[in-house]
């Protein structure tokens, strides 16, 4: 299968939700890009090769022109044109069917919880987990009386206050018939889970148990994409092929990042760089080529007590 060049934009840091994780808290006042600048970068995407557009803020859906967005994508031939949502617009069914109808083919819907409770304290939005849940049944319906292949998936953040709750959320998202997921230990290493470390990031050691009876949910079901992202590999050997950083050097030959502050030519190579890191006493672990390590702002929390490095040598290294 030939590698799929992908182009990542943010169409600015606004945001209806106030998730208490969130990377780009602290960027809410930086200037959303103009339609004519995500046009443009739209343009040299597609003549640097990209055929994958991914539109993410802040909260995409609330720009006034992200319909029109939407259809200049599809007039340039991307082949996937996404986005990454709370899902609150989508809510209002008029608006989710115009955009699927401009070409909109991929939504991936940022679910925190189970119940309102739990994700709506996270995005600190009351009413955010009944608005998910009807742009979630909005969408299903319209693509199933348009016929059309679009195709859902979900985040989940990582997070002190849900990761006991991981397994049920799990099995909230298959139950609303959504089968791509991913589950995402939080970044700290900007925004609100950096201002706010120790009430925000859980120890990998805590959270493991309950993210491997989440995965096993996909295993269970053989559910083709139910990864997770941004853990060290050692706390899950047996579950590297739900391990999205390795399937995401398999898809992509490249992913860029396109912000107002700032261009990532390879996100992957300098996330490597930049935020992660592999103590040295990994160096001799089996699955070290593999593992992206941990996030540097954790180390400097928690340290790397907590590291195991595999010595089996039988390991099935996927």
């Amino acid at each position: 299968m030939e590698k799929i060049k992908k182009t990542v934009i943010f169409a600015g840091y606004k945001c209806n939700n106030r998730c208490v994780f969130c990377i780009n808290y602290d960027k809410r006042d930086i200037p959303s890009p103009s339609t004519e600048e995500i046009r443009s970068e739209m343009i040299k995407a597609r003549k640097r090769g990209s055929t994958y557009l991914e539109l993410i803020g802040g909260e995409p859906t609330i720009r006034p022109d992200i319909i029109s967005l939407i259809k200049f994508a599809k007039e340039l031939n991307f082949d996937t044109i996404m986005i990454a949502t709370n899902g609150r617009m989508l809510s209002y069914e008029d608006f989710a069917r115009t955009i699927i109808e401009a070409g909109l083919n991929s939504i991936v819907f940022s679910i925190h919880g189970y119940t309102a409770k739990l994700h709506d304290s996270l995005t600190q939005v009351p009413g955010s987990f009944n608005q998910i849940n009807q742009g979630i049944k909005n969408v299903q319906k319209i693509i199933k009386e348009l016929n059309l292949q679009v195709s859902l998936g979900t985040n989940t953040t990582i997070v002190k206050q849900n990761y006991k709750y991981l397994p049920r959320i799990g099995e909230y998202i298959r139950k609303s018939g959504l089968y791509n997921a991913e589950f995402i230990f939080v970044d700290p290493t900007y925004g609100g889970a950096y201002n706010d470390f120790d009430k925000i990031v859980p120890k990998i050691s805590d959270i493991a148990s309950y993210a491997r009876k989440c995965l096993g949910i996909g295993k269970k079901y053989k559910i083709p994409h139910w990864d997770i992202r941004y853990v060290p590999l050692c706390y899950f050997k047996n579950y590297l092929d739900q391990i999205s950083e390795l399937h995401e050097v398999e898809i992509y030959s490249n992913t860029e990042q396109i912000a107002p502050d700032f261009y990532d030519s390879n996100t992957v190579e300098n996330r490597k760089k930049i935020g992660r890191l592999k103590p040295e006493k990994c160096r001799n672990c089996k699955l070290y080529n593999q593992c992206e390590g941990i996030w540097k702002e954790y180390l400097n929390h928690y340290g790397d007590k907590e590291l195991k490095p595999i010595k089996n040598k039988n390991i099935n290294i996927y």
